[in-house]
C-alpha cells in the first residue's frame, strides 16, 4: 500500500499557506495543521512543509524533511552584471562599523528587518558580531519581482512591489524578468539548490535587471504566482530527506545550528 503524502503548517495562518494547501488538497496530499512537537509517526519520511524557519526547524528532523537553503554567499559571489552593486558577505561585527549608509541584512533568515541604516551604529545591538550579514551599497528598484525556481527553470512568477511598496501582479509569459531570471540560472549552473526563491527588479537609475536577493522557497510568499506552479517548488524545498538528489546535499539547513531566536513566519 502506497503510503499517503502529507504537506504540514504551521497553527499560524497566513495567505500563502492557505492557497498552497488548497492547491495540495487538490492534488490529493493530506493537508494538516501542525503545532509542533510530538510529531506522529506515521508522518516521518512522507511529508512536506511549508512555514515560518521556527516551525520548519523544530519540526523538520521528526518527520526527516530536508530543508533546501540558497547558498549563503550567493549574492557577494555574483559578477556586478547581476547585482547591479557591490555586496559583500561579512559578519554584523563588521558591518557594526560602517560609517556611510549600507543596505544590511542577515545573510539566511529574518532575524532582524533588513534595510538601510546610516551607518554601523543602527544595526541590531544585541545580536552575535558573528553572525553572517549581507552589506550591498543602497540602490532603489522601480519593480521587483519574485521566481519560483525549479530544476533550473523559472516555474512560477510574480510582480510584488512597485518602488517599494507592495503591489503583486501576475507576469505575463514573456515578460523580461523571466529572461533574466533563466539568464542568471544559466550563470550558477549548480550553484543553486533545485528548488528555490530568487527575487530580481529592475534598478530605478538604470532601468536595467539585476538580483534583489534568493530565498528559501519553503517560507517564501507567492504574492501573485500560480499556488499550483508553486507548491511544485514548495514540495521539493521541504520534502522527504530520503528523496533528496546528491546535487542538493550541499543546500540543506542545519536545523539544530540555526534554530535559536529565529521569527514565525
Amino acid at each position: 500500500m502506497t503510503t499517503r503524502r502529507s504537506f504540514m503548517l504551521p497553527p499560524r495562518a497566513t495567505t500563502t499557506g492557505q492557497l498552497l494547501a488548497e492547491a495540495a488538497v487538490w492534488r490529493g496530499l493530506d493537508v494538516r495543521i501542525l503545532p509542533g512537537p510530538p510529531i506522529p509517526a506515521d508522518l516521518k519520511g512522507c511529508a512536506h512543509l511549508y512555514g515560518g524557519e521556527r516551525f520548519a526547524e523544530a519540526v523538520a528532523s521528526a518527520l526527516d524533511v530536508a530543508l533546501l537553503d540558497p547558498p549563503l554567499d550567493l549574492l557577494a559571489a555574483l559578477p556586478e552584471y547581476f547585482t547591479g552593486r557591490h555586496i559583500e558577505l561579512i559578519t554584523l561585527g563588521k558591518a557594526r562599523r560602517h560609517r556611510v549608509p549600507r543596505f544590511v541584512k542577515p545573510a539566511a533568515g529574518k532575524l532582524f528587518p533588513a534595510g538601510v541604516r546610516p551607518d554601523g551604529a543602527a544595526l541590531p545591538s544585541d545580536l552575535p558580531a558573528e553572525l553572517p550579514v549581507l552589506s550591498a551599497e543602497p540602490v532603489a528598484f522601480a519593480e521587483e519581482y519574485r521566481l519560483h525556481i525549479l530544476d533550473g527553470e523559472v516555474r512560477a512568477a510574480s510582480r510584488y512591489a512597485v518602488f517599494g511598496v507592495l503591489d503583486s501582479a501576475p507576469l505575463p509569459l514573456r515578460h523580461p524578468a523571466l529572461g533574466f531570471g533563466a539568464e542568471l540560472v544559466n550563470h550558477l549552473a549548480t550553484g543553486l539548490p533545485s528548488a528555490v526563491v530568487v527575487d530580481v527588479g529592475i534598478l530605478s537609475d538604470s532601468g536595467r535587471f539585476a538580483v534583489v536577493e534568493a530565498n528559501e522557497a519553503w517560507f517564501s510568499n507567492a504574492y501573485a504566482a500560480d499556488a499550483e506552479r508553486v507548491l511544485d517548488v514548495v514540495l521539493r524545498a521541504a520534502g522527504p530527506a530520503h528523496e533528496m538528489r546528491n546535487t542538493d546535499r550541499l543546500f540543506v539547513r542545519s536545523t539544530s545550528a540555526r534554530s535559536a531566536g529565529m521569527p514565525e513566519l
